[in-house]
């Protein structure tokens, strides 16, 4: 959809994530992710932490099911998805609004470790065309 807010948020997982299928048969995973900016202190040479952001993130179908099967507690992430508003009204009347971000695509961070991948293969999979960004080089 054209002029949708897409972001990317590097952090760590603050809780594994809850995977369920919804009433229609659909797989969705929601996780939080905390991203803690630091900054070295001119005065003392010191690294300090900034003030954390904590964004709730959605993922569905077979990239939910892949998250859920790959992802726990406390590791560091790459996320990019589309910003959502949504407000919802409390049980006493009041209106609440919270950003939540809808996932495209997520990964581990390398910054600080390593990861092995396996490539799935599925039926729905198959149909769709995979991006290439670099031409295969004949031998």
């Amino acid at each position: 959809m054209a002029n949708e807010t897409t972001i990317t948020i590097v952090g760590n997982l603050i809780d594994d994530p809850e995977f369920r299928f919804t009433t229609g048969g659909h797989a969705v995973v929601r996780f939080r992710v905390a991203s803690t900016p630091r900054y070295q202190d001119r005065q003392t040479g010191e690294w300090k932490d900034g003030t954390s952001l904590f964004l709730t993130c959605t993922a569905w179908r077979d990239l939910g099911e892949h998250i859920a099967e790959s992802l726990q507690r406390g590791m560091r992430v790459v996320v990019q998805g589309r910003l959502r508003q949504r407000t919802y009204e409390t049980e006493p009347g009041d209106k609440r609004t919270v950003y939540e971000l809808e996932v495209d695509e997520v990964g581990p961070s390398l910054r600080f470790a390593t990861a092995k991948v396996t490539k799935i293969r599925s039926a729905q999979a198959a149909d769709v065309p995979l991006h290439q960004p670099w031409p295969a080089v004949a031998a």
